[in-house]
């Protein structure tokens, strides 16, 4: 077995949290074997003032990762999954999800404890499009103002009182230790997450056959069949940061249900599906959803969306 493993990994306190945390697990495991980290600046780590809609979307985040994994450079990265678009590139292999942790959302607030207590025309911070659209169906008179940097960064804004409140995931409050005097979870059912959210995947290359050999222990079937079928329907839908798509799956006794949701960005036309189908059809379950609700008006919403931003004044050729 090889001696030495390189994760690369962004340099942000969350996405070295997560680096080390499967580097104390690989060492755990493999007593003896050297783990280094490099890190990596992705466009999205450089690109702070505009929201991600409008650069390109989640791949930001992961493309510069991923072609020094393609060049060698590194053995694997650690990734939180809700940055992974729904396809990876040609050589590369998402092998390993180890268990998931706590997918929700989480409101954070000094004058509220929950969306519906949240003053009238109070500011809230989010750049996400599933979020916003998700607060404006339930408080269509709020602010909704974009927030952008990492997660540490985004409760500082908080704390100067830049914002009423803000939307961030729960998983990384717990992780960074941040946020927990004023946070408000947001229950999944209700309040419906990011695909993949909560979940880290370990990326490599596909050939690499000794490496997926040595992270294998670290696999958790059950939340690898989750975020199966949520990455399933996510790449049905062709979905990104440009429109707003939720997704979550449970796996229980064998049986994955999933629900998912296609909304326009003020919140005014939102889909919401329900699927269940066995473990072993995870991909079928999220395919169909997704075609349920493209049926259902999904079809149009996302021709919509997707045409506003290309006809936009800061769209991208």
């Amino acid at each position: 077995m090889r001696s030495t493993v390189t994760i690369a990994t962004r340099g942000s306190k969350l996405a070295l949290w997560q680096a080390e945390h499967i580097k104390g697990l690989l060492q755990d495991h493999y007593p003896g074997l050297e783990v280094r980290l490099t890190i990596i600046k992705t466009s999205g780590d450089k690109i702070q003032d505009v929201p991600l809609a409008k650069v390109g979307g989640k791949g930001l985040f992961v493309k510069e990762i991923e072609e020094a994994l393609l060049a060698g450079q590194a053995d694997l990265a650690v990734h939180s999954m809700k940055d992974v678009p729904a396809g990876l590139p040609e050589g590369l292999t998402m092998g390993v999800m180890p268990v998931r942790d706590d997918p929700a959302d989480c409101l954070l607030s000094k004058v509220a404890g929950d969306l519906e207590s949240l003053p009238r025309g109070c500011r809230v911070g989010t750049s996400s499009l599933r979020r916003r659209t998700q607060v404006l169906a339930t408080r269509p008179d709020v602010l909704i103002e974009p927030l952008r940097g990492n997660l540490d960064t985004r409760v500082r804004k908080l704390e100067e009182g830049r914002f009423e409140a803000i939307i961030v995931a729960s998983v990384g409050l717990k992780r960074l230790g941040l946020g927990g005097k004023y946070a408000s979870r947001l229950e999944p059912s209700k309040f419906m997450p990011a695909v993949g959210q909560g979940a880290l995947g370990i990326e490599h290359r596909s050939d690499d056959q000794e490496l997926a050999s040595v992270l294998n222990f670290l696999n958790h079937q059950e939340s690898a069949t989750a975020i199966t079928a949520e990455r399933s329907y996510l790449h049905r839908l062709e979905g990104g940061c440009q429109v707003p798509i939720g997704g979550h799956a449970t796996v229980e006794g064998g049986r994955v249900d999933l629900r998912g949701f296609v909304a326009d960005t003020e919140g005014k036309r939102l889909i919401v599906r329900n699927g269940r189908d066995t473990a072993a059809k995870a991909a079928e379950l999220g395919r169909r959803l997704a075609e349920d609700i493209l049926e259902a008006g999904g079809r149009e919403i996302l021709q919509e969306v997707y045409s506003a931003e290309l006809n936009s004044p800061g769209a991208r050729s």
